[in-house]
Parts: structure tokens; C-alpha cells; sequence
């Protein structure tokens, strides 16, 4: 039986609107309905985790909040058949961590459609490696395969490439074939990047266009964009006839302003990707990529490992573009 209380990281808004993290006990009753009860053994740090973190209203409504939409670990309780005292899952995405108690916590309570269960080829650790940039990396990745993007039609281009998203979209990517092109405003690392795979490293600058064309040298065939504004612009404007672009953040801008001739004139196809709420058959499948032909096997490489305890500080270091790779959560 679970205890009656667990260990959580805790964000409570103060009288002034100021916004204080504590690691707490709290009752595991004070958990949100759900049929599934989850024993968390690892989490990971994203972007949209900083953002509940520090009071943003647009990610997490109200306060007190655990934030973290990611969680992987052993089911302790569940009302439904599908899951059994016992099972290895892994949830990421749906509400978790922005409006439902998320993952930085020892215990999380979730309907079962959120839970997926883990690939037998794919430990706990890893999944949380991965975490919700690596299946945004492996959505973007299938979305452009789906698209028809092929080695054969030329490089790809990914932006914001030692971010999470980014350094997990340029490793599966090259392990399918792909000329990967890297771009980053971090140019010491180069050689990280290429450790990964990527065969070409690029600035923003090299890639942001100011001449105001509608079309600029067709120079990929896909782009798996993580960054927005102009530098998405730019990478759309430089896409291949019938190439594809994929779009899933927004560090530089949530705008963009671009011209209608690379989707009239090349039929340049420009993807979104919602990786919190895909269906759950796409959800299986990308999970199932990612322990088997998409495997990385050089995950550690990527990851930094905290506890709880020491989380903290990277909270803020990722909101300042500070985080290289992926932060891993050790819970338990």
C-alpha cells in the first residue's frame, strides 16, 4: 500500500503574485481523480515545466501546483483493466503537470487514456530521457516521414538543436540516413552536435534571411523547427519543392510572418505538432520507434541526472537557454 503522504515539489503563489518551489510532504488523497495511481521513479525537466514553475498563467491556471509532464514508473493502483498493480508505464503530455499534479512528485493520479505502457525494450530511465522532447522529436520525425521526406530528397535542417527536441530530432534523424543540419546559437557546441550525428552545423544568422524575398535557394527537403519567428520563417522560405516542415515551439517568437509562395509555388506542406494530445494509436506507435528501430542507444550522453533536491536550479537555467541536451528527474 502507498503511504499516506509523499514527497512533491510545490509551486504556491503568495499574496504579492510572487511564486515560491518547495518540496513538501502532501496528502495522497489531495491527488486528482483518476483510475490509474502511479509510483514515479523518474521525470524529466522541459520547457513548458519552467514555465508552470515560475507562475505562468498561460501553462498552470492556479496555484499550488506540481508541475512535470512527464512521468514514468510502476502502477500502485488502477480501476480499469488495462493496467495491473505492477506495470511499468510512461505518461507524458494530455494535462499532466500544466492543470493536474505532474510528475515532479513521488505519486501521480491520471485517467488511464493518458498511460501508455512501456516498451519492453525501453527501462524506465530512458523513456524519461526521452521524455515528452524526445516523442515531440519522434512525432516530428514521423510526420515528416509520412510526408514523404526521404534521404533521397535532400538535407534536413533542425533549429534549435541542443535543446531537447532538437538534439533527440538530429540523432534519430541521422540514424535513419539523413544529412542532418544542425543550427544553434551555441557555437562551442559544435562538436556535440556532431557527436550526435549531424553532418553540417550552422548559426542562426547563416540561416536568417533580411532581404524580404518570398523565396530564397531551395536548401532542405524537411526542418524540424523548434524555435518559431523568423528563424521558421527563414527555414520555410529556404524549403525544397514538396519539402515539409514541422513546428513545435516557440523559444525565439510564437509569431510568424512568411510568405505564401513557398506552399502556392513549391507546395512546401508546414506540420504542426500537438505532441500533448495525439491519439493514443499514435502515441503506441512512436513509443514502440522509439524502443526499437528509432533506439538510441546513446542516450546518457545526452542527459544530465537530478534529484528532486537539486532541481531547482535548472528551472531557471533552461528558461535562460542554459540546458544542453536533457535534464533527467530521479523520484525514486
Amino acid at each position: 500500500m502507498p503511504a499516506e503522504t509523499f514527497k512533491a515539489l510545490v509551486v504556491t503563489e503568495t499574496p504579492e503574485k510572487k511564486f515560491v518551489r518547495q518540496i513538501v510532504h502532501t496528502p495522497l488523497n489531495g491527488l486528482p481523480p483518476g483510475e490509474v495511481l502511479v509510483r514515479v521513479h523518474y521525470s524529466s525537466l522541459n520547457y513548458k515545466d519552467a514555465l508552470s514553475a515560475t507562475g505562468n498563467k498561460g501553462v498552470t491556471r492556479r496555484y499550488p501546483h506540481t508541475p512535470g509532464i512527464d512521468a514514468a514508473g510502476v502502477v500502485e493502483e488502477s480501476l480499469v483493466s488495462e493496467f495491473h498493480p505492477g506495470d511499468d508505464v510512461i505518461i507524458t503530455g494530455n494535462d499532466l503537470g500544466s492543470n493536474t499534479d505532474g510528475g515532479f512528485a513521488e505519486y501521480v493520479r491520471v485517467p488511464a487514456e493518458w498511460v501508455v505502457k512501456r516498451p519492453p525494450s525501453l527501462s524506465l530511465r530512458d523513456s524519461m530521457i526521452l521524455g515528452t522532447a524526445g516523442y515531440t522529436a519522434a512525432v516530428s520525425v514521423h510526420k515528416l516521414l509520412h510526408h514523404g521526406v526521404t534521404p533521397t530528397k535532400g538535407p534536413v535542417l533542425v533549429t534549435g538543436a541542443t535543446g531537447g527536441v532538437g538534439c533527440i530530432a538530429v540523432t534519430i534523424l541521422s540514424k535513419l540516413g539523413f544529412h542532418v543540419i544542425a543550427s544553434t546559437g551555441k557555437t562551442e557546441a559544435s562538436q556535440f552536435l556532431k557527436d550526435l550525428g549531424a553532418k553540417e552545423i550552422v548559426s542562426r544568422e547563416e540561416i536568417r534571411d533580411t532581404t524580404g524575398k518570398g523565396l530564397l535557394p531551395g536548401r532542405w527537403a524537411g526542418v524540424v523547427d523548434t524555435v518559431g519567428g523568423e528563424l521558421l520563417d527563414s527555414a520555410i522560405r529556404h524549403t525544397k519543392l514538396e519539402g515539409a516542415v514541422t513546428s513545435c515551439g516557440n523559444v525565439i517568437s510564437s509569431e510568424l510572418h512568411t510568405s505564401i509562395y513557398p506552399f502556392i509555388l513549391r507546395g512546401v506542406a508546414l506540420i504542426g505538432i500537438n505532441s500533448a494530445f495525439t491519439p493514443m494509436d499514435v502515441r503506441q506507435l512512436v513509443w514502440e520507434q522509439l524502443a526499437t528501430n528509432w533506439k538510441i542507444e546513446t542516450l546518457s550522453r545526452l542527459t544530465t541526472e537530478v534529484s528532486l533536491e537539486e532541481l531547482d536550479p535548472y528551472i531557471d537555467l533552461i528558461l535562460g537557454g542554459g540546458v544542453r541536451g536533457r535534464v533527467l528527474v530521479k523520484i525514486k
